[in-house]
């Protein structure tokens, strides 16, 4: 929830807003990464990642993506947050991607409907 609350304030409808490419420009600043692109970059993967996870489809790839964001925001963004919320974060993500998503996910029941599909049980 809090990567989708956090995708939801850098848009207006369908555009990123112009309050986001100044923030990646100036306050979120990556090494490496040019600002425009992190700022799309993080907003569609904001807004799909967790949309992904909580269905369950695709989620260990979901959970690595938010995972790696945590840690980018972790390293370069806001360094001293790290027991306050980042570590909480990747714990779930990390189990999540260590385990699967479970019985209740797209992933678990596609992955039964393939083995059906190919006879096993």
């Amino acid at each position: 929830m809090v990567f989708w609350q956090s995708a939801r304030t850098k848009v207006d409808g369908l555009t990123i807003k112009d309050s986001t490419f100044f923030l990646f420009e100036h306050v979120y600043a990556l090494p490496l990464v040019p600002p425009a692109p992190a700022a799309v970059l993080a907003t569609v993967a904001e807004h799909l990642l967790p949309v992904l996870l909580i269905l369950g489809l695709f989620a260990r790839f979901a959970a690595l993506g938010l995972l790696i964001m945590t840690a980018v925001i972790q390293i370069f963004v806001f360094p001293d947050a790290w027991w306050q919320t980042h570590a909480l974060w990747a714990a779930m993500l990390a189990y999540v991607l260590l385990q699967g998503p479970g019985r209740a996910s797209a992933d678990f029941w596609a992955g039964k409907a393939a083995d059906h599909l190919v006879g096993r049980n």
